[in-house]
């Protein structure tokens, strides 16, 4: 499997090459769509991108943990997560990219 990280600037230079925006308008363009999501999350909204997933932010109450080290009890505070669900376009994507041959071998039939 591959270990690269999709980066700002690996986003940037496939804009700047699909769009034909330069460089900088294309840089732009990647950090404007960006803000406007995460100022959406922290607004506490769903962001949903068609065929790709959606972003959503949960409230977690507070708790008693544990720590595994001492056994000592700690209270943990309530606080929002972000969680991804990614949609079925995207799971059956990544399902084919990994089979090998692009073809889901569970649907085939005998």
């Amino acid at each position: 499997m591959n270990s690269k990280t999709l980066t700002r600037a690996d986003l940037s230079e496939a804009v700047f090459r699909e769009v034909g925006l330069s460089r900088t308008e294309s840089a732009d363009l990647v950090e404007s769509v960006l803000e406007n999501i995460a100022s959406h999350l922290v607004a506490g909204e769903t962001v949903k991108l068609s065929s790709f997933g959606s972003f959503s932010v949960r409230q977690k109450g507070g708790r008693i943990g544990r720590n595994p080290k001492t056994g000592e009890e700690v209270p943990i505070s309530p606080r929002r997560v972000l969680t991804f669900r990614p949609s079925h376009v995207l799971k059956d994507n990544v399902n084919k990219a990994l089979s090998g041959n692009g073809q889901d071998t569970a649907a085939t039939p005998e």
